[in-house]
């Protein structure tokens, strides 16, 4: 247990993997004791019993009011407690902290369509599941569905939402004297773009419950069974690069085109990771994979650039290690967008050939460097007469190599091929640079 500034940071002690993520990247560090962090690795024997006692402990403590938390901060996100927890993913890996702030922020209503791939396999791996409920029993509803029809499984997920609200609301409209008029009044013109009125439209159909308690209408009993559904939901399509940008493609456009809303994450580890290591259309140029042993000659799909095509479509790239904030910021403006939202998310990836505890320094390098463009097309703001796009990095500063042949991935081929190696990191170089400048041509545009 450590504690600071009035906050607790609770280990289980069975639980942690060793990858040293947390302390790697744990920018408190010790005034007095050289080498000291806030959270630091110990041998675990010595320690287990007593943290087990102060886990358990941790547990019995309530949930914080999230109507009190600032969401918008990533130390007030903090202090919730995630919905998705003790994974079976690779010690380290990029993906799961993207997962763990979705079920934070947006766990408690939320319906997740999650595409096979490592996703899945660390999301339910029965007879064991690390998607939780809070305190209130309130949790997302997960279930995994096939690589080329997951984005059309999310879809039918929102189609099913959307009927079931249709209808709610026509019962309401049909069962107002036994309701009350000010009550269905609330409940159909409810603000609930914030957690404050989210927990105001719970309270409200708690009441709605109570009135239709007992009665045996089938149009009342109907109502009863559909008044959480008067909560605001959200559906989220999530899965890997494999099928985002490769077997489940089709269907992801479909979707996007859709104009529905719902919400994407891809985890983008630029492979096949969970089949070990394919090449797939996110593979960068120069980089070493299964059917790309001699470095892939062809550079990376755009994703983003593809989506924002459509002009109605939420779109953001995000790299934790590079900016925190930035995710925060683009998991809640996708969210609140009335429409398709994409959030792609850079994950490193053991099969990128690094120590998995330096993933997020990989991040900044790979932002830095300009292979990773973090950025967001807000459709609203041109709706306000603003430019919709906005690069959330400076531009590249870092030479590609340094970031590159970091990871082994881009070092196999430099050893076995150095002329080669040379020859594709020229190209790279020139595509990134190529790519920056669209960008930031895009970005400037007169509003």
């Amino acid at each position: 247990m450590v504690q600071f500034s009035g906050s607790t940071i609770q280990i289980s002690p069975e639980d942690c993997t060793g990858c040293s993520l947390c302390v790697q990247n744990c920018p408190a560090r010790s005034k007095k004791e050289e080498g000291k962090k806030a959270i630091n690795m110990v041998p675990q024997p010595p320690l287990r019993e007593s943290e087990k006692a102060n886990w358990t402990y941790f547990l019995s403590l309530p949930d914080m009011d999230r109507g009190q938390l600032n969401l918008g901060t990533v130390k007030d996100i903090q202090l919730l407690r995630p919905l998705f927890e003790f994974s079976g993913a690779c010690a380290g890996c990029g993906e799961t902290p993207y997962v763990k702030l979705l079920s934070q922020l947006f766990g408690d209503r939320a319906l997740i369509a999650n595409a096979t791939g490592c996703s899945s396999i660390y999301g339910g791996n029965l007879p064991t599941t690390p998607w939780t409920s809070d305190g209130e029993g309130r949790g997302p509803s997960w279930s995994n569905s096939l690589f080329e029809d997951n984005a059309e499984f999310g879809m039918g997920m929102r189609l099913a939402l959307d009927k079931q609200l249709q209808y709610a609301l026509e019962l309401l409209e049909g069962q107002k004297e036994i309701v009350g008029q000010s009550l269905v009044a609330d409940l159909v013109g409810a603000d609930q773009s914030d957690e404050k009125g989210i927990a105001a439209q719970r309270e409200r159909v708690a009441r709605l419950k109570a009135n239709l308690a007992g009665r045996e209408e089938a149009k009342a009993k109907d109502l009863l069974s559909l008044a959480d559904v008067l909560v605001r939901k959200n559906v989220w399509i999530l899965g890997g690069d494999g099928w985002a940008y490769d077997i489940g493609y089709g269907g992801l456009d479909h979707v996007l085109a859709s104009g529905r809303n719902v919400n994407v994450l891809v985890l983008d580890t630029e492979v096949y990771s969970n089949t070990g290591g394919q090449m797939s259309k996110s593979t960068p140029m120069g980089a070493v994979a299964k059917f790309a042993a001699g470095g892939k000659p062809a550079m990376k799909k755009d994703l983003a650039l593809m989506a924002m095509a459509y002009g109605n479509v939420y779109v953001a790239r995000v790299a934790l290690g590079a900016s925190d904030a930035q995710v925060v910021k683009a998991f809640r403006e996708a969210e609140s967008y009335d429409g398709p939202s994409i959030i792609i998310a850079y994950a490193h990836c053991i099969a990128h050939g690094i120590e998995l505890k330096n993933g997020l320094e990989q991040q900044k390098k790979a932002v830095a460097s300009g292979h990773w463009i973090t950025m967001r097309y807000d459709p609203r703001r041109r709706e306000e007469g603003k430019n919709p796009l906005t690069l959330d990095n400076k531009e590249p500063s870092l030479p590609l190599e340094d970031y590159i042949y970091g990871e082994n991935r881009y070092r196999i081929l430099q050893r076995a091929h150095p002329e080669e190696a040379a020859r594709l990191l020229e190209r790279a170089r020139a595509e990134n640079a190529y790519r920056w400048k669209l960008y930031q041509h895009m970005a400037a545009m007169a509003d």
